[in-house]
């Protein structure tokens, strides 16, 4: 069985009667093309910990080469999570994510194959900053689905509508969210007309009692990450990431919303004829670029995330120095 898969886990994860350990946490963060999950493997490998994905196209079958999913040979290095647990046609929500992570988490809480007896660490490895929120703080997320029916009906209202709506039922909420910010809008009327309270009495944090270290990664100078970028996509398209969205646009047709996604819409838009294949990469570039920044924006906003040169040409052996500190004083 596929070790991505939630719903069976490998013998060492199964949890001992009775026991209530928790695991240290290593979270490896930062902008796309940094190195995070070749630092991971490698960590884990020493660590003999297991690697929980944090991306939010990477949960999907399929999306392979687009997403620069761990190939099957990392896999089998280090026990991968999180990976491959649906359908491209499903929709995994935040607290589908938070409630299987947490569930993974607390089920490696347990003494296993470490010879030394002592609890192998969680890595929580990832671009995707609200999945790693959700654990790291413990988001309180609330248990509704996406409501569609709903949702048309009160799209059809306006934003303007909308937000004037929300202000009445929900004026917390309503100060948080921009007057513009249809999505959130909807989500909090959504939230509200299903449960009959506010969103914002059901949100806060409640976080983990195990110790945390965010370890974040980034090039001294953005150009850096750009060059990264421009590799990994050649490399892309030469794995085959045309042949991947082909297949794609064919079994679920080219309307699937992971098919406007970034990598896959450029892609799909040039076998739809529009623009040549190496527009399409240089957009696919252009924009995940655009992308690598909003992520280093998210993620420099955190204050607990200590940050390393991806570029260091000793960056494991820096990154590994300060896991043993944060091992030697999370033991005490």
């Amino acid at each position: 069985m596929d070790q991505s898969s939630s719903k069976k886990q490998p013998h060492h994860l199964q949890p001992i009667e009775g026991s209530s350990i928790v695991p240290k946490m290593l979270v490896i963060c930062g902008p796309t093309a940094s190195g995070k999950s070749g630092l991971a493997i490698a960590l884990a490998n020493r660590l003999q910990g297991i690697i929980l994905s944090a991306d939010s196209r990477q949960v999907y079958r399929e999306f392979s080469i687009g997403t620069a999913k761990p190939t099957a040979f990392e896999r089998q290095q280090v026990p991968h999570y999180l990976i491959d647990i649906c359908d491209p046609t499903e929709t995994l929500t935040l607290a589908d994510y938070q409630a299987q992570a947490q569930a993974l988490i607390q089920e490696s809480g347990v003494r296993s194959q470490n010879p030394k007896s002592k609890i192998p660490p969680v890595l929580l490895v990832g671009g995707t900053g609200l999945y790693i929120r959700s654990i790291v703080r413990g988001l309180k997320i609330p248990r509704v689905a996406p409501q569609p029916a709903l949702r048309s009906q009160l799209q059809a209202l306006g934003q303007c509508q909308l937000y004037a709506m929300l202000q009445q039922v929900d004026s917390v909420a309503a100060a948080r969210i921009h007057a513009n910010d249809e999505t959130r809008t909807l989500r909090a009327l959504e939230v509200f007309y299903v449960t009959g309270q506010p969103i914002s009495m059901q949100q806060g944090e409640d976080p983990p009692s195990y110790p945390i270290l965010q370890i974040g990664l980034d090039a001294a100078e953005p150009e850096e990450i750009a060059q990264r970028i421009h590799q990994r996509t050649h490399q892309m398209v030469a794995e085959g990431l045309v042949e991947e969205v082909a297949f794609l646009c064919e079994k679920y047709g080219p309307e699937l919303p992971l098919l406007n996604t970034l990598g896959y819409r450029e892609i799909k838009q040039y076998l739809a004829g529009e623009g040549s294949l190496a527009e399409a990469i240089d957009l696919t570039i252009l924009h995940t670029r655009q992308f690598a920044k909003r992520q280093r924006t998210w993620f420099r906003a955190d204050p607990t995330i200590e940050w390393f040169d991806a570029n260091a040409p000793d960056l494991l052996d820096q990154v590994w120095q300060r896991v043993q500190e944060f091992e030697q004083v999370s033991d005490n």
